[in-house]
């Protein structure tokens, strides 16, 4: 047990230490700072693969999980007393050691290449030292290019720790640590070109405001969540996963009513009242309705931060969380009527699924429409922990982020291929406007021979998102979702399928815009293949995108689920839980509906944009079909103005008119000016006692001494015979006097 331990704190040691080896020491040294970044995170990855070894090799590992701790915060004189922090490994947490290591890795690797070939903003001519300018052409400022990528690798190694730290804490409080370090390097690598502006592009939100907004938005989420875990913590005294969640006695004492005198709130319970607040931290930070604006935006990062931020770190976590906290959420349910929380998550999470969707049928960006399907997916995860489908949930968790990582990254490339031809292009003589979007899918077309690896591995992940049947992790996946909602709730089931016939057709959409036909811009005819760096990440992940869903196989199913020896995962994953959740009887029904809905949404994106691709200048066949709605899709149902006119803006007058010049300027500086010029008053008034009464008892002493000594200067002739006689006279006197007191008297 101790080598689990050591092992288990080692795996978010090894990023966490690479962050501050880079920044401190190999900053200047863009080789040294990929060495040291890819060592940590292949080290990590072997760790987290032996432990994940002897997680799958350990029998009745949710009964028995392996653990390790040690005391960090002492609260009384007893070991019982104290905080302790420490390390979990159960089916649960096995499954997070599977994916998240795998995709940061790859992510890593990406990353050595991805900046080493340019950004967004700068025009990356060789080695050293470039200058930095806007999309209207103006010079920034000089920057060394080194510099910025060990900074940026840096970063990634953090978000990579911290994610790990989450997934392996044994607590609230430490998973809160993970949650709240990602927060802060979200906003780091969101921000990251935060010189970069768009001088001819004014609605488009620049990196740092957007790093901004994405912090802001979380820290939304996550007060409430603080919230929670202090009243969790408050009645339970502990924060310990095992001691709350696997103790039947402390969720029974969580039943009780949270607001016995608050007729409005009568029967929420405090398992309720604080999976609500719990779940409210989830919403901020896997992007859920109503939070879920800061997600799109978080795309002005390098594209391998959206990767993070999409797969391996940030929305992952938050829907992680409500799946670790389950026993909690569902505290009394009986399997039929859903807890509050429950329904609550059920409501959001569908809701959410389909709302994302129907935004990311009208996106141009091709990482925006991949980040809206994120927000859609994540409320499928969502909706699924609603109804009670824990393990389904976890399921798709797993998969997506495999082939959400693999789009993301695909995404990538494609934007770099992009960019490399339009500077083929400009040497060519080819001239393009200052506000060219190398994102625009508009302006790609015909990359399918241009970049065949990326299309490739781009077409697998996003068959695999669509739910292609039966040869995809996706299907698989997703297909246990919509049999759970199927089976229990008529409703969170047609809604998640809606959503999905949206999924399948943006995707085709996506792929056919940016693939098939005929190139329509230059820069998309002269886009050329990327650095070996970016394609073997891409081939690893298609490869899971195919197989890693067979490991979730239906038992039920013809002919695979007997070839495949039953569904492992269920088995496994259930095991979590204090009771291994029933695995329902295999239907058709929903099967069969799944597939259809994942077919006709592809056959009608690939009728649209594929069997006649659009030619240049064309406009999207969409906007003649849905006229002012898709204009309202394409601006995302106006949200961001919403959120602008009802919050931001009075935010900003309450800050300026109210803090700034009436609470700031007016009471406190008044306040303190006030005080000034009284004591600069009391000073002038007091300067004539200073003046005449301290200054001049001196000056009158020192005048007075000076007048005696000029008075007394006279005695001094410099005549001898003189001084004789004064002195002979003096002799007389005394003489006289001792005569007079001695005989006269």
């Amino acid at each position: 047990m101790e080598n689990i331990g050591l092992i288990a704190f080692l795996i978010p040691a090894s990023p966490l230490l690479a962050f501050f080896i880079i920044l401190l020491f190999t900053r200047h040294s863009k080789l040294a700072s990929d060495i040291v970044a890819m060592v940590a995170i292949l080290f990590t990855w072997v760790l987290a693969g032996i432990l994940l070894y002897l997680a799958l090799t350990t029998p009745h590992l949710g009964e028995e999980p392996l653990t390790a701790g040690l005391v960090w915060l002492p609260l009384g004189d007893a070991v019982t007393d104290s905080l302790r922090m420490g390390v979990l490994v159960d089916p649960l947490g096995a499954v997070m050691l599977f994916f998240v290591p795998l995709t940061a890795t790859m992510i890593f690797i990406y990353s050595t290449g991805y900046m080493a070939s340019g950004s967004y903003w700068t025009e990356v001519t060789g080695e050293g030292d470039h200058d930095a300018v806007d999309t209207a052409g103006r010079k920034l400022k000089k920057f060394d290019a080194t510099a910025w990528k060990a900074r940026f690798m840096a970063f990634i190694a953090l978000f990579a720790g911290a994610m790990l730290i989450l997934s392996l804490a044994d607590n609230l409080l430490l998973l809160f640590v993970g949650w709240e370090i990602m927060g802060l390097c979200s906003y780091l690598l969101i921000g990251f070109w935060h010189n970069r502006v768009y001088a001819n592009q004014p609605k488009r939100i620049t990196p740092m405001l957007a790093g901004i907004k994405a912090f802001m938005t979380t820290r939304v989420g996550d007060m409430p969540m603080l919230v929670g875990i202090a009243w969790l913590y408050s009645f339970t005294g502990t924060l310990n996963f095992r001691e709350i969640l696997y103790n039947p006695e402390v969720l029974e004492g969580l039943n009780v009513l949270a607001f016995p005198n608050v007729p409005a709130l009568a029967g929420v319970t405090v398992a309720g009242a604080i999976g609500i607040l719990l779940f409210m931290g989830a919403i901020g930070k896997s992007a859920q309705f109503p939070l879920h604006t800061w997600l799109p935006d978080a795309m002005e990062g390098p594209t391998p931060v959206s990767a993070m931020i999409h797969a391996a770190t940030m929305v992952s976590a938050g829907v992680y969380m409500i799946i670790r906290m389950f026993p909690l959420m569902s505290a009394g349910w009986d399997g039929h009527a859903l807890t509050l929380p429950m329904q609550v998550m059920a409501s959001v999470g569908a809701f959410t699924a389909l709302f994302a969707a129907t935004i990311a049928v009208a996106q141009c960006d091709v990482k925006k429409v991949l980040a809206y399907s994120t927000i859609s997916q994540l409320g499928y995860m969502v909706a699924a922990v609603g109804i009670g489908a824990y393990v389904a949930a976890a399921f798709h968790l797993m998969t997506h982020a495999i082939f959400k990582a693999l789009l993301f990254m695909g995404s990538g490339s494609i934007i770099h291929a992009v960019e490399h031809g339009e500077e083929h292009a400009h040497h060519h003589g080819h001239h393009f406007p200052i506000d060219f979007d190398a994102q625009d899918m508009f302006n790609m077309g015909g990359l399918w021979k241009r970049i065949p690896v990326t299309a490739w591995t781009f077409l697998i992940g996003g068959l695999a998102l669509s739910g292609f049947p039966f040869v995809t992790a996706g299907f698989w996946s997703k297909d246990e979702i919509l049999a759970d909602a199927f089976a229990h709730n008529p409703t969170v089931f047609w809604v998640l399928a809606a959503a999905a016939f949206l999924t399948a057709f943006y995707t085709m959409r996506q792929i056919g815009l940016t693939f098939a036909g005929e190139p329509r811009t230059h820069a998309a005819e002269e886009a050329t293949q990327t650095d070996w760096r970016m394609n073997l990440p891409l081939v690893v992940l298609a490869f899971f995108a195919v197989f890693a869903g067979y490991v979730g196989v239906h038992e039920g199913f013809p002919v695979l689920g007997k070839l495949l020896g039953g569904n492992f995962f269920h088995h496994f994953v259930g095991s979590t839980l204090l009771k291994e959740p029933e695995a329902l009887a295999f239907s058709w029904a929903p099967v069969l509906l799944s597939i259809g809905i994942a077919l006709s949404g592809l056959l009608i994106g690939w009728l649209v944009y594929v069997r006649r691709p659009l030619q240049a200048e064309d406009e999207d066949p969409l906007k003649k079909v849905l006229g002012p709605i898709y204009t309202l899709l394409e601006n995302k149902y106006y949200f961001d103005e919403l959120y602008d006119l009802i919050f931001v803006r009075p935010s900003k007058w309450v800050s300026e008119q109210i803090v700034y010049l009436l609470l700031d300027k007016q009471i406190i500086d008044g306040f303190l000016h006030f005080v000034a010029r009284f004591f600069e008053w009391l000073a002038f008034r007091n300067k004539d006692f200073d003046t005449y009464v301290v200054n001049g008892l001196g000056d009158s002493v020192a005048e007075g001494i000076g007048k005696t000594s000029d008075s007394f200067k006279y005695v001094q002739s410099g005549r001898i015979q003189q001084y004789m006689a004064i002195a002979i006279a003096g002799v007389l006197m005394l003489v006289g006097v001792f005569v007079w007191a001695l005989f006269l008297r």
